[in-house]
């Protein structure tokens, strides 16, 4: 029995699924990652990108924080793959609980998923640092050089630069269903990034599935670990009712 079989089997037994995912997991999407060869922080830039996200070069520069994050960090035509798809059945259909998710780009909810936890936030979410006014992802976009609020305000996206802190609420949550779960698939991350990483230490269910080409911490405590892609794995698991997905990979409304 393969990798992808026994899969199938936990995820057919299984009652209470949660899905910990990282920047692997949109890949397949056309959103390049971080920390790989081709990644983002390998790029040459005249600022080290690590340095572009954090809350420090935010404040004080903040057009070219805004130069680099309209470029490298809004992929508003990306479409979710299978695994996305996939877990938005699964939860459609009843044992996935929740998805917790390290990426900013939104394609969890795209693909039909609603009860995720975005640790990191979400590039659509937007506010005046000044004011507290809400914004889309299409005011970043359409502005030129930094964006404004109608107050004055600089605009900030609600994602976590380096040197904040995670949402006290989104951790919470995502801690409470990963305690309860009975199984944890773990894809698409090298659980190398904290505090996020850390929150699967609190899984004590059934199985632990990691899918990811390479290694990480968690692997001698797991019950499965495949090393594929995660949406190739994921167009194997078979779910029922496949027609509820349209030709762009979202659940019908009236499914």
């Amino acid at each position: 029995m393969n990798g992808v079989e026994k899969l199938n089997r936990i995820v057919s037994s299984a009652k209470n699924i949660v899905f910990f995912g990282g920047a692997g997991v949109s890949t397949e999407s056309g959103i390049p990652d971080f920390r790989s060869a081709d990644g983002l922080y390998n790029e040459k830039t005249i600022y080290p990108p690590e340095t572009i996200l954090s809350h420090d070069f935010f404040l004080s520069k903040t057009a070219a924080f805004y130069e680099f994050y309209k470029t490298k960090m809004i992929f508003l035509h990306a479409e979710p793959n299978a695994c996305h798809i996939k877990l938005a059945l699964l939860e459609k259909n009843g044992p996935l609980k929740a998805v917790v998710t390290q990426n900013i780009d939104g394609l969890h909810r795209k693909a039909g998923s609603e009860n995720v936890f975005e640790l990191h936030g979400s590039v659509y979410r937007n506010h005046c640092v000044s004011c507290g006014k809400k914004y889309g992802v299409e005011k970043i976009i359409d502005s030129v050089g930094v964006p404004f609020c109608v107050c004055g305000g600089v605009i900030k996206p609600d994602v976590v630069l380096y040197g904040e802190t995670l949402d006290e609420n989104v951790v919470a949550g995502a801690i409470g269903h990963i305690g309860r779960a009975d199984v944890l698939i773990v894809g698409g991350t090298s659980l190398g990034v904290y505090p996020a990483a850390g929150l699967c230490g609190y899984f004590n269910g059934k199985s632990l599935v990691l899918i990811n080409k390479t290694e990480t911490h968690l692997d001698r405590n797991a019950d499965l670990i495949i090393r594929e892609n995660i949406g190739e794995v994921f167009s194997r698991i078979d779910v029922q009712t496949p027609d509820l997905i349209n030709s762009k990979g979202n659940i019908h409304e009236d499914a």
